[in-house]
């Protein structure tokens, strides 16, 4: 943000972000008995995937970038399970996530080409 560094810039970056409101705005949906557990774990989730982006970005070697972009990918899969235990409790219905399904596909997408490239 006051840095204006140029992962800001990148689609991956911006995937990231959209897929983290997205998890956000889902957030109210859940019940209170999930406050301590499904809930922070998307928000703790869906926050890594940008931040070890951002973290992946600002790293010198090929190697290093890839670790965070990996670790990023994995908190898109951590989120994808997370989504698959809020449906099997019908806390909502697979339906009303159509949204934030395309928005994990994206991003799971978009950092799989920033590992193979």
């Amino acid at each position: 943000m006051f840095l204006n560094l140029n992962h800001y810039k990148l689609d991956v970056y911006k995937s990231a972000r959209e897929l983290r409101l997205e998890c956000y705005k889902i957030l109210p949906m859940l019940p209170d008995s999930e406050r301590f557990n499904l809930t922070d774990q998307i928000r703790r989730a869906a926050t890594s995937v940008v931040l070890n982006i951002t973290e992946g970005c600002s790293r010198k070697s090929d190697q290093e970038r890839k670790r965070y972009f990996e670790m990023s990918r994995g908190s898109v899969i951590e989120l994808d399970s997370c989504f698959d235990l809020v449906v099997e409790s019908n806390y909502i219905k697979i339906e009303e996530l159509d949204k934030i399904g395309k928005s994990i596909k994206t991003a799971f997408i978009l950092l799989s080409g920033m590992l193979k490239a």
